[in-house]
C-alpha cells in the first residue's frame, strides 16, 4: 500500500486491481488542494503501470464517499470573468487520459464535487445507506460541472431536481439505483467488496480489449459532454455569489434538515 497525503493506494498484483481511497474521514473525505493533486498524479501513474488493469475508487469510513472540495481550501481566482481556477477539474481518470476501467464504491454521502469522480467512473456501486445531493444552489453557487457530469448518468428531470433542491433533499441509494446512477446496491459496508469483485472480473480480460471498449463507450457522448463543459466557467463566473456571501449562507445552513427520497 502507498499513501500520498490523504490518498491511499492498494494494488493487488495478482488480480490487477488497484483500490484508490480518499482518506480524510474526519472531513467527510472532502478534497483539499493536496488531495486533488494526489488524485491527478495517481491516475497518470496508472497509465504506465501495466500491473493495474482496473481501479476501484472509494472513501474511508462509513459516513461519506466524498463531499467535494474542502471549504477551508483557498483557491485564488483570476480577475477575468472568462476563466475559473477549479482544482477539481483534474481529479478524475478521464481528465488525465486514463482509459483503464474505474468503478466507484460509494459509502455514505456523495455530494457536490464528488460528482467529478462519479462522472468519470464507468459505473457506480453503492451501499444501501448512501445518499447523493448537490448543495451548490443553497449556497449561492452555480452547479455547472456537477450537473453536466450527472446529466450523462441520470434522466434530465432527476438531475434538475437534485441540483435545484440543493440541501433540502438527498437522493437515496435506492432512488439512484432506480434512475440508473447506481448499478448495484449492497448492504451497508459492502460496496467496496462488490466493486472489487467486479473489477477483478474485468481485470482478468485482455486489457487492450477492455480499454478499447471503455474508449468506445466514452466516444459515444464525448462531443456533447465537451461542449457542455466548455460553457461551465462562464456560467459560474456570471452566477456565483461573492465568496463572502457564500460563506454567510453556508454558516447559516449548518444543521438544517433535509428529506431523503
Amino acid at each position: 500500500m502507498t499513501a500520498r497525503g490523504a490518498l491511499r493506494t492498494a494494488t493487488d498484483k495478482g488480480t490487477g486491481v488497484a483500490v484508490l481511497t480518499l482518506d480524510r474521514p474526519a472531513r467527510h473525505n472532502a478534497i483539499d488542494l493536496e488531495t486533488a493533486a494526489a488524485l491527478a498524479s495517481a491516475w497518470r501513474e496508472f497509465r504506465y503501470d501495466d500491473s493495474v488493469r482496473a481501479i476501484v475508487v472509494t472513501g474511508a469510513g462509513d459516513k461519506a464517499f466524498c463531499t467535494g472540495i474542502d471549504r477551508s481550501a483557498e483557491v485564488p481566482q483570476p480577475s477575468s470573468p472568462y476563466t475559473i481556477d477549479d482544482p477539481l477539474l483534474t481529479i478524475g481518470p478521464k481528465a488525465n487520459d486514463l482509459w483503464k476501467p474505474v468503478i466507484a464504491a460509494v459509502n455514505g454521502m456523495a455530494c457536490g464535487g464528488a460528482f467529478y469522480l462519479l462522472g468519470e467512473a464507468e459505473f457506480v456501486v453503492a451501499d444501501e445507506h448512501a445518499t447523493f445531493f448537490d448543495p451548490h444552489t443553497t449556497y449561492g453557487m452555480v452547479s455547472a460541472y456537477e450537473t453536466v457530469h450527472m446529466a450523462q448518468r441520470m434522466p434530465f428531470g432527476e438531475v434538475a431536481r437534485m441540483a435545484l433542491m440543493g440541501t433540502a433533499e438527498r437522493v437515496s441509494a435506492r432512488r439512484a439505483y432506480e434512475t440508473g446512477l447506481v448499478s448495484e446496491l449492497t448492504p451497508p459496508g459492502g460496496a467496496r467488496a462488490a466493486a472489487v469483485r467486479a473489477a477483478e472480473v474485468i481485470a482478468s480480460y485482455p486489457t487492450e480489449a477492455v480499454q478499447g471498449t471503455v474508449r468506445a463507450l466514452w466516444s459515444a457522448k464525448e462531443a456533447a459532454r465537451a461542449q457542455a463543459l466548455a460553457h461551465a466557467p462562464h456560467l459560474i463566473a456570471l452566477g456565483n455569489l461573492p465568496p463572502e456571501h457564500q460563506a454567510e449562507l453556508f454558516g447559516a445552513r449548518r444543521g438544517g434538515g433535509f428529506r431523503v427520497r
